[in-house]
């Protein structure tokens, strides 16, 4: 009755100390959930670096071969706010591969988390706001290529839309992009989800849930996904730097017990990612393990 888990030691690449990205979150994410008893070793799964053939059914092969070279211009790396370094490169390569893996657990489980994922600001040809390659938007092609799923969606719960999420999948059917967001938040120009959830600034937790707590049951009976892939992002945390709501940790997980248990009682499959966070490590990797708590409850109460 425990979901299986991806992890791999090298998400944490190193950064200057002083970067504001908290990198180190996905290390200490790993360490935290086996602490606290949320997870056991042989629950993970280890990726393999995504292949090329699969990161080009989003990205095209000028964009992620500078990236990988260290050849993007100086307004690139800037727009993607991160040094393309060796271990950048290596753990993004891997966190594609990750989100791609734990999508065929959830196919084959019911449920599966990833303790990373969830960079919906990189669009085909470029990266933007920490995000490189868009991990949710490869795994969703590589599933539908292989005949997995005929059919997905997103659930984007980060405080930021999903941008290029919603872009890439505009003119795919196959692919139903949901994004609630706080709406003066970045990115200043929005792209047009499938259903956008425009939310204003300090909505507090039972705002929310109503805001969202309708819509995603509703959602999931009319385009009835083959597998949803789920964006638990933190940053809609009333201490988050970059947030600009007000929910509280209570919040957050009743948000993921709410997505969770509306697909698992369809028997929809459901991926997780673990989004956005900016604030000091401690108590953002707690906020991060929400989900992980959330998915376990879920997966005893459904018998998984």
């Amino acid at each position: 009755m425990r979901p299986p888990l991806v992890y791999h030691p090298a998400y944490s690449a190193p950064l200057p100390s002083s970067h504001r990205f908290p990198m180190a979150k996905f290390r200490l994410l790993h360490r935290l959930l086996l602490d606290q008893g949320l997870a056991e070793q042989q629950q993970f799964a280890q990726p393999l670096p995504v292949p090329r053939r699969w990161l080009e059914l989003v990205h095209g092969r000028p964009y992620h071969q500078a990236f990988a070279r260290g050849e993007l211009s100086s307004s690139e790396q800037r727009r993607i706010g991160l040094p393309a370094t060796a271990p950048l490169v290596q753990r993004t390569w891997l966190a594609v591969g990750g989100t791609v893996l734990t999508a065929r657990l959830a196919l084959r489980h019911g449920l599966a988390c990833h303790l990373a994922g969830g960079t919906h600001h990189a669009f085909p040809s470029h990266g933007s706001g920490f995000c490189i390659f868009n991990d949710c938007a490869v795994a969703a092609r590589v599933l539908l290529q292989e005949g997995a799923v005929q059919r997905l969606m997103v659930i984007d719960l980060d405080v930021h839309q999903g941008d290029a999420t919603a872009a890439i999948f505009a003119d795919d059917p196959r692919v139903f992009t949901l994004s609630a967001h706080c709406a003066s938040n970045f990115p200043l120009h929005k792209q047009q989800s499938d259903v956008d959830i425009p939310l204003a600034d300090g909505l507090g937790d039972d705002d929310y849930l109503v805001a969202v707590g309708d819509r995603i049951p509703e959602l999931l009976d009319q385009v009835r996904p083959q597998l949803v892939l789920y964006n638990a992002g933190v940053d809609p945390h009333h201490s988050d730097r970059l947030g600009r709501l007000n929910l509280s940790s209570a919040g957050l997980l009743q948000r993921d017990r709410l997505v969770l248990d509306a697909c698992l009682r369809r028997q929809i499959p459901v991926a997780t990612v673990i989004g956005g966070g900016y604030d000091e490590l401690v108590p953002l990797v707690e906020r991060h393990s929400l989900v992980f708590r959330a998915a376990l409850e879920q997966a005893r109460l459904h018998g998984l």
